[in-house]
């Protein structure tokens, strides 16, 4: 596996020198810790990510004031509860994107989230605290017991959210495969442990965030 810093290097080069690859970089922390956020932020997130997947991100994002209205400001059991009324009545709204598999995601993921505090005390406190060095094991509760949260969607949301993680976009996924930690696609569970092995160890060489070792390895090769 190739050493973090020859990446860096690789991708400061492509950048025009490390103050341009910083500037790129530009970490961030998120305003809220998300085990602080109530958990209708959280379902907020997961739906404005599950309508923009395959969609404009610019029309959600203009229509998405109406989706908070819409649906109760997202409100957890109010929407766990969706009635078969409510969900015909929001196929005729078109205040929002009338797609029905994502509209009963909103149901389904506010189940999951509700279970989620069920269990723990709060979905918030789940995803927030979860270990970073085992971001995989998130990913995979989500895709597993959420609609509609696997694959890049998931993702994003946990990025949006203000996660210190990784995104597994093509040209990371293209980096990894440069880098020697996986040959082939990013979907097995032996390549998601050898990736999570990677990044562990690169965040544990440099100090660099999860987010900004991401981030360089998307802009260290020409995908």
């Amino acid at each position: 596996m190739q050493d973090y810093s020859k990446i860096k290097a690789r991708a400061a080069d492509r950048k025009g020198g490390k103050a341009a690859l910083a500037a790129l970089i530009k970490p961030s922390n998120p305003v809220t810790p998300i085990s602080e956020l109530s958990d209708d932020r959280i379902l907020s997130q997961f739906s404005r990510r599950v309508f923009q997947a395959g969609f404009n991100w610019k029309v959600v994002d203009n229509k998405w004031p109406n989706f908070e209205r819409v649906f109760h400001s997202f409100a957890i059991a109010r929407n766990a509860m969706m009635s078969d009324e409510e969900f015909d009545g929001h196929l005729q709204n078109k205040d929002i994107i009338r797609n029905a598999a994502k509209i009963i995601s909103i149901r389904d993921n506010a189940v999951f989230l509700s279970d989620l505090a069920q269990e723990y005390g709060s979905a918030s406190k789940v995803i927030g605290n979860w270990p970073l060095d085992d971001h995989i094991g998130l990913l995979k509760l989500m895709k597993l017991r959420g609609n509609r949260l696997g694959g890049m969607t998931g993702q994003y949301a946990l990025r949006f959210l203000g996660r210190d993680c990784f995104i597994l976009s093509r040209s990371v996924v293209g980096a990894l495969q440069h880098a020697g930690v996986i040959d082939g696609l990013a979907t097995s569970q032996k390549a998601q442990r050898a990736i999570q092995d990677a990044f562990n160890k690169w965040h544990k060489d440099s100090g660099d965030s999860y987010t900004d070792i991401s981030r360089t390895l998307g802009f260290s090769v020409d995908i």
